[in-house]
This record gives structure tokens, sequence and C-alpha cells, in this order.
């Protein structure tokens, strides 16, 4: 039993072989059953590469998800100001849409940093 873990840990047993195929199914079975098994915490993260940049993705036909740092808004004062202050942003950028509605993004001080912005033609 020494002698077979020796070989195992050192990886010489001829390819094609009994142990060599348990050890590369070992292998595999690691690669592909661990990322369910163990949080390796590498998620990405969205946020802006630039406070000035807006980040646009699809969101369906003829929908758009946008995301726009807080600091390129300079009237937040009313729902009214922002919406309309939103729409020129997105309009600057994708023509002729509307809002359906938009969320603010709040760091962990409770500060809006981002607002995202759900919009269709």
């Amino acid at each position: 039993m020494r002698r077979i873990l020796k070989n195992y840990l050192f990886w010489t047993y001829p390819r094609g072989s009994f142990h060599y195929d348990v050890m590369v199914t070992l292998i595999l079975a690691f690669l592909f059953l661990s990322p369910r098994l163990i949080n390796y915490r590498d998620r990405p993260q969205e946020t802006l590469t630039s406070t000035r940049d807006i980040l646009v993705r699809a969101n369906g036909t003829n929908a758009w998800t946008y995301q726009i740092g807080a600091d390129q808004l300079s009237d937040t004062s009313s729902d009214t100001k922002l919406r309309a202050e939103l729409l020129q942003r997105i309009q600057a950028i994708s023509g002729n849409v509307q809002i359906d509605r938009y969320r603010e993004e709040k760091d962990a001080s409770g500060l809006v940093t981002q607002y995202r912005v759900w919009a269709h033609r």
C-alpha cells in the first residue's frame, strides 16, 4: 500500500495503466466538482471602470440596462429632474429610448455611487 501511494505521489505509473487512469479521473473530478463544493469567491464585480463610463448591457430585444456613475449627474434633487438627466445621458449613447425604471446602487456607507437604469426602444 505504501508503494502504491508513493507511486501515485510521484506519478510513476505508465500512461494507459489502471492507476494512471485513476489519477487522471481524480484530478478531473476535483477540477469539475470543486467549484460547486468550495466557495472561491471569484465572482466578477459589476463596477464601472471609471466614474465617467456608462456601462450598457443588452437586456432582451430592444431593451438595455445602463449603469451610470452618480457623480456624472448634477441635479438629483427630485425624481423628475433625475429621470430627465438619466434620459439625457442615455439618449446621447443609444438614441431615442424610454426609461422603464431605475434603481440607486449604494456603497457600504449608504452613499449613492451609481444608478442602474432599465430602458427600451
